[in-house]
């Protein structure tokens, strides 16, 4: 057995703020015609898989995903993330609220409290990409204060019954749970979901992991950046994923994901880091060190403001 490797960015719509892809990655909004509407076609035109970190704030419809299933090509997949009533309890409704401080991401949270009908309205969302052949995985993503408790593991157990039909992909931050390695690698087992692989800045409470694959079904690994100085303090939540690997900094990741994809059936890797465009950056940085075909043009704009690209990339008009 050996995987299908799959590298993308999480989310492809930015279009607002200092961080914003318009004019970075894609063109200006309203160049030749150019549409946001017109911006999942543009990415899929480069890679062949998304994290859509969307559905975090708001289920998406039926209609939504059986949209994005037409709009890209056959062979493209989503990994889409679980509404947060799944994961964060007390957060509905709330936006993008500002991240909790260290103290309280060692603090144990209340439970969330989704009902039935959450589950249904998610599955509906779920099921034109997944008859379509294009969902990859279902991210659940839980909070940093999400702490292993026999009351948690309950709910986890109980959340990975619910979408036990969806290939499912689980976050935890805390480090409780890789304290208790065993039994967290158990509980996932039971209904082969992957344990997600995270870097990011670690503190004293964040979990450790050694980056193995749990489960042959799936591999997933989320590079969320290492921007430690805004992790807990920033203006806009944007801030802490401004950050750039450099070209040496994923090469170990690379090197993990070659090695575990003789026993996995599909790798998904995920660039967070999203500020102007530096996730598209070091994911397509990242597929040609794992020698992954690196498809499309990119814009003249993008390869000035990172250097790092240039001799990876084809810019528009260009020979290479």
């Amino acid at each position: 057995m050996s995987a299908t490797i799959r590298v993308g960015t999480s989310g492809w719509s930015y279009p607002e703020g200092a961080g914003s892809w318009n004019g970075v990655f894609y063109p200006p909004r309203g160049t030749r015609g150019f549409r946001a509407a017109d911006e999942l076609r543009y990415y899929s035109e480069r890679f062949d898989t998304v994290e859509v970190n969307s559905t975090f704030y708001r289920p998406p419809s039926a209609a939504t995903t059986r949209r994005w299933a037409e709009q890209t090509p056959a062979g493209f997949d989503f990994s889409v993330k679980l509404y947060q009533r799944f994961t964060h309890a007390g957060m509905v409704g709330r936006g993008q609220r500002p991240t909790p401080s260290p103290r309280e991401a060692g603090a144990s949270p209340s439970l969330p409290s989704p009902t039935a009908a959450d589950a249904d309205e998610f599955r509906a969302a779920l099921d034109p990409l997944a008859g379509a052949g294009k969902l990859g995985s279902l991210l659940a993503q839980f909070p940093a204060g999400f702490r292993s408790s026999p009351e948690t593991r309950e709910y986890l157990a109980d959340l990975l019954l619910d979408f036990r039909d969806y290939p499912l992909a689980i976050e935890l931050r805390h480090k409780s749970w890789s304290d208790d390695v065993a039994r967290t690698a158990a509980l996932l087992n039971e209904v082969g979901a992957a344990w997600v692989q995270i870097d990011e800045p670690k503190f004293r409470l964040s979990i450790r992991q050694d980056f193995a694959a749990n489960t042959p079904g799936c591999y997933y690994l989320r590079l969320h950046g290492r921007n430690a100085a805004q992790w807990w303090r920033h203006d806009s939540p944007d801030d802490r994923y401004n950050y750039l690997y450099s070209p040496a900094e994923p090469e170990p990741f690379g090197e993990t994901v070659k090695e575990i994809s003789t026993g996995v059936r599909k790798a998904y890797v995920y660039l967070n880091n999203h500020f102007a465009a530096k996730a598209v950056v070091n994911a397509t940085i990242l597929k040609h060190q794992l020698g992954l075909a690196v498809e499309g043009e990119f814009r003249e704009e993008l390869v000035e403001r990172y250097p790092e690209l240039k001799g990876i990339v084809r810019t528009e008009g260009s020979l290479l």
